[in-house]
């Protein structure tokens, strides 16, 4: 394991294995607080926002995910964090933009691997 591996992107939330909190279809959604993502589930599933677990994520998790074909959603603090690592690790990743996305109120840069 590679020490950027342990590297804390941000927080994901779920309500099962099997349930994680998605934008944007079946991204994951990773935010760069615990209570930026609180905000986020809060807007996505206000009935359901109290039986969500909120918990951090990794590089290295999220870097798995991404092998397997998930795709995630960042907001600005944690692509921030995620981008550099992604990088460094040789993924194909841009700078993002967030000052021009929130003109269109785009809040998150989706992440996913092409399968070509």
């Amino acid at each position: 394991m590679k020490p950027s591996d342990s590297a804390v992107i941000g927080f994901f939330a779920y309500r099962s294995r099997q349930e994680v909190i998605c934008t944007e279809g079946d991204a994951c959604l990773v935010a760069g607080s615990e209570r930026q993502m609180r905000g986020y589930v809060s807007e996505i599933d206000p009935q359901g926002a109290s039986g969500t677990t909120i918990r951090k994520t990794r590089f290295g998790e999220i870097l798995r995910g991404l092998h397997l074909g998930a795709a995630y959603a960042f907001d600005e603090e944690a692509y921030a964090r995620f981008f550099p690592l992604a990088h460094a690790a040789g993924l194909p990743v841009e700078a993002a933009n967030f000052g021009a996305a929130r003109s269109t109120e785009t809040r998150f840069l989706t992440v996913r691997l092409s399968s070509h």
